[in-house]
């Protein structure tokens, strides 16, 4: 009877073995590596939080994380709403150019900006072209570089799912609200967004998560003040060799991200995602 009940889980056997060797393995692994200090099993830990740079670094990465979704959520639900709307072969063209970057490469996207933004960019060249500035702007290596180049890395994942909730909604509702005099922004505010809240919702979590462990963008397009946590992940690892104390700071962002989960999950119900 034992084996009868497991026979159902039978075809999950393969990607419970994929899972169990190539992410349980590793995380349990970083786990011992973080509390494997020669001066103590908490030593990693507490250098972490008694030191001002990695809980400033560590605050970093939520902040640039939170704006930058933020941004993406005010250019992705219009730009959902927009596709939502069309029809025929415009709309498809349109719904596959936000797919087209997903087969470009995060790394070679990053240069294309710095290519851009840079001192001697198309930007810069174009501003000093018309006259409209007398030297070339910083816009790489700081704050705006970070989130200009993270935004367009990650908005097609905020686009998507609001997209795919849009197109899911009645189109009498929306004729409905603008027989009773509704203007397009108040349809948007009244009809669409309500209704659009669990596409929002996976869109921004789906945003947030990735952009907190972002790395190759910041690494490139920030200044000094813009460094991760997975930059000093980084740094720990390849220069200093220093592996445990790297786990230690790994497992503290992953410590973090299960607890904004949580509070995303009594805030608003992670099960409301698949509504």
């Amino acid at each position: 009877m034992r084996l009868g009940s497991l026979r159902p889980l039978l075809p999950l056997a393969p990607a419970l073995v994929f899972l169990g060797v190539f992410f349980v393995q590793p995380l349990a692994r970083m786990v011992a590596l973080s509390f494997g200090a020669a001066d103590g099993p908490f030593a990693h830990y507490v250098r972490a939080v008694e030191s001002p740079v990695y809980l400033k670094v560590l605050g970093m990465t939520f902040q640039t994380a939170l704006g930058v979704t933020l941004i993406c959520v005010l250019l992705g639900v219009p730009t959902a709403w927009f596709l939502a709307g069309l029809r025929g072969r415009l709309g498809t063209v349109l719904v596959v150019a936000v797919i087209l970057p997903f087969l470009t490469s995060i790394l070679i996207r990053t240069y294309a900006w710095m290519a851009i933004l840079g001192r001697n960019g198309v930007v810069n060249q174009v501003l000093l072209a018309t006259g409209l500035t007398s030297a070339p702007l910083p816009l790489i290596h700081n704050t705006f570089g970070v989130y200009v180049g993270m935004v367009h890395v990650l908005l097609p994942f905020m686009v998507l799912p609001v997209y795919s909730v849009m197109t899911g909604i009645d189109p009498t509702l929306f004729r409905a609200a603008q027989s009773l005099g509704a203007t397009p922004a108040r349809t948007l505010r009244t009809v669409v967004l309500p209704l659009s809240l669990p596409g929002i919702a996976s869109g921004a979590l789906l945003v947030f998560l990735i952009a907190i462990g972002f790395y190759i963008t910041p690494a490139l397009l920030g200044g000094v003040g813009d460094v991760m946590i997975s930059n000093l992940i980084e740094v720990q690892v390849i220069e200093l060799l220093n592996w445990g104390f790297a786990s230690a700071l790994a497992f503290v962002l992953l410590l973090a991200t299960v607890v904004i989960m949580l509070l995303f999950d009594r805030v608003l119900g992670l099960d409301r995602l698949t509504v």
